[in-house]
């Protein structure tokens, strides 16, 4: 009996896989017709059809149940209205109208210089000298015949005022007086040359030719003279800048070598564009009490040339360019109780820069939540979750 029932079982089992295999896809193709293929064909269309759906319906399940989507971390922050004070930065020298080489007015032989490095004189002070070359000798002369036609003219002049004498003689002694006395002024004016005088208050910074020397008028470099009170900066701006950049703007000027900063404005703005850089010239008076800045020190200057008071500044790194050349930021809206939103493109129109931070014109509005880490990593309309979400202050 046992044996007849192991018989029919392994019956049952022959046929059932004669029937799995007869179905299957390789008996099909093997040894099936077209139509055969084609109705398995169609039976397999209908099985995927039935599963995708299958799937899609435990997916929408999976979602409604799961807490843990996985979904973007991200990180935002609100615009909030600020004031923003933009500068423009430029590189400058100090500078003074008060440094002069002095050079002689006269040929000859350098015979004194009464002054040495480092001493204060005054406008006017005699600094050196310049052997004369006989001018002196000749000077006394012409002063000697000078008082011999004034004496002559006087004389003349008496007589003429009593009628006696001619005109021509009065005349004549009174040219000749004139004369004399001219060549006498002239003389004067000469020897004044031969004088080194100090052309302001100042300090000898440098003797540079010494004592005997031969000096060439106008050639000759005698000594160098500063003044350290009136100190300015002078530098060039471009010339997209010549509306901004004005006559009173405030002015912050940095001196790294002396590691000091001082707030101060610009004195003088040039009307003339240079053509070659396209550039024009500005003063920034420089007050030096302590006289600690020196001439041709370099200089870092900061021009306020835009000031707004509710302007909304984003950091650059959040703002991203399509293929359009249109600037754009994306925006968490919609954000639930537990931090998930939807991250949204806005196109922008943006303003001025100041080191990382750009000023936005149009697209955004207050209070905006922008994304700022992982920015770069979001699509527009997708879910994210905001994390360590802090007000930018």
């Amino acid at each position: 009996m046992k044996y007849i029932s192991l018989l029919i079982i392994i019956a049952a089992l022959s046929v059932s896989c004669s029937g799995k295999k007869k179905n299957s896809v390789e008996y099909v193709i093997e040894n099936g017709s077209l139509e055969t293929i084609r109705t398995k064909r169609v039976e397999l269309v209908a099985d995927q059809q039935d599963i995708n759906d299958k799937i899609k319906r435990l997916d929408e399940k999976i979602k409604t149940l799961d807490t843990t989507q996985n979904v973007p971390l991200i990180t935002t922050f609100k615009a909030e209205p600020k004031v923003f004070v933009h500068v423009l930065e430029l590189q400058g020298n100090v500078t003074t109208k008060n440094l002069l080489t002095i050079t002689p007015e006269y040929n000859g032989i350098l015979t004194n210089v009464y002054v040495i490095e480092g001493q204060k004189v005054t406008k006017g002070q005699t600094l050196a000298k310049i052997d004369d070359g006989g001018l002196s000798q000749q000077l006394a002369q012409l002063k000697i015949q000078a008082e011999l036609a004034k004496t002559t003219y006087e004389r003349q002049q008496r007589l003429w005022e009593q009628n006696i004498g001619s005109e021509i003689q009065f005349l004549q002694s009174k040219s000749t007086y004139q004369s004399q006395q001219e060549a006498v002024n002239q003389l004067n004016q000469q020897i004044a040359k031969t004088t080194v005088r100090a052309p302001f208050s100042g300090t000898i910074d440098d003797i540079i030719t010494e004592q005997g020397s031969v000096v060439a008028a106008g050639q000759s470099p005698l000594m160098r003279i500063v003044n350290l009170d009136n100190m300015y900066i002078e530098t060039e701006v471009p010339e997209r800048y010549v509306s901004e950049v004005t006559k009173g703007k405030s002015v912050s000027v940095n001196i790294p070598v002396l590691g000091k900063t001082i707030d101060t404005k610009i004195r003088q703005a040039g009307d003339f564009i240079n053509p070659a850089n396209r550039t024009f010239k500005i003063e920034v008076e420089i007050p030096n009490k302590d006289k600690a800045i020196k001439p041709n020190l370099s200089a870092r200057l900061k021009i306020n040339d835009y000031t707004s008071e509710n302007a909304l500044l984003i950091p650059q790194s959040v703002v991203s360019e399509n293929s359009e050349g249109e600037q754009y930021v994306y925006v968490v809206t919609n954000k639930n109780a537990k931090g998930v939103g939807t991250a949204n493109r806005v196109i922008i129109e943006t303003g001025k820069t100041q080191e990382d931070i750009i000023e936005v014109l149009k697209g955004l509005e207050s209070g905006a939540e922008i994304i700022q880490e992982g920015a770069r990593s979001v699509r527009d309309g997708q879910s994210v979750e905001v994390i360590n979400y802090e007000t930018k202050k």
